[in-house]
């Protein structure tokens, strides 16, 4: 008796494990960043703070859909092929062909948005300790405005129950290169003038310096996303 053979649908699934990256995958992510240094002005500060060694933690602010790619781009040499992302349950399921590339791309874990996280987030603990890079967005969702959203507590988490570092980074432009409210990109500003993104890139945090709490860390990881948001809110200012 034959076994019933998954569906496309059910292979992609974020929820069942990550995703497989795969030749489409890889060839998505080098057109995506081409055509980012074509029509974008994009920049890294801080690439030196990314560790030399995996397993580690990015925690980032949400900008846009392609934020995970984006930082990908300022990876140390080799690293990218280790790079999981925690993402929504439903990407997968309810945002299209976009969707599941994106999936693809980051080799998605998903965790639920609006239910028990503890899966997803014990999922990508497993894959951190395996030996790989995890990529959150502790906002749990892209920003409606450009600004900050509240953080939880899930990237500290991670990083501490795998005891790895924890990487901090802030993302300025993206969101106004591809508004939340926009199905494409929007890159320019004016006739073929260019639109600045940044990356910035800080310090690694380490769980001990906070009595390995998570909620304790996840205010400190606020408090630097806040400051840079401060700073460099406008990158075109």
């Amino acid at each position: 008796m034959s076994e019933n053979k998954p569906s496309k649908r059910e292979k992609e699934d974020p929820n069942s494990y990550p995703a497989k990256r795969g030749i489409s995958g890889n060839l998505a992510k080098i057109g995506f960043l081409l055509l980012t240094d074509i029509c974008t002005n994009i920049k890294c500060v801080g690439r030196e703070n990314f560790p030399k060694d995996i397993p580690y933690v990015v925690a980032s602010n949400h900008q846009c859909f392609a934020d995970g790619v984006l930082i990908s781009k300022f990876l140390p040499r080799g690293h990218f092929k280790h790079m999981t992302a925690l993402v929504g349950a439903d990407l997968a399921t309810d945002y299209g062909a976009l969707g599941r590339l994106i999936v693809r791309v980051g080799r998605g874990i998903g965790v639920e948005r609006h239910g028990n996280p503890v899966r997803g987030l014990i999922k990508a603990k497993k894959v951190v300790e395996a030996g790989n890079i995890c990529f959150v967005f502790p906002e749990g969702t892209r920003t409606h405005d450009g600004k900050l959203g509240e953080m939880k507590d899930g990237a500290c988490y991670i990083a501490i129950k795998s005891s790895s570092p924890l990487v901090p980074i802030y993302i300025s432009g993206a969101y106004d290169a591809w508004p939340r409210q926009s199905k494409w990109p929007k890159p320019f500003k004016g006739f073929m003038k260019r639109k600045k993104i940044r990356i910035y890139v800080g310090e690694p945090l380490h769980g001990e310096d906070y009595d390995n709490d998570a909620h304790k860390m996840t205010d400190a990881l606020s408090a630097w996303m806040h400051k840079m948001e401060d700073l460099h809110l406008d990158p075109e200012a």
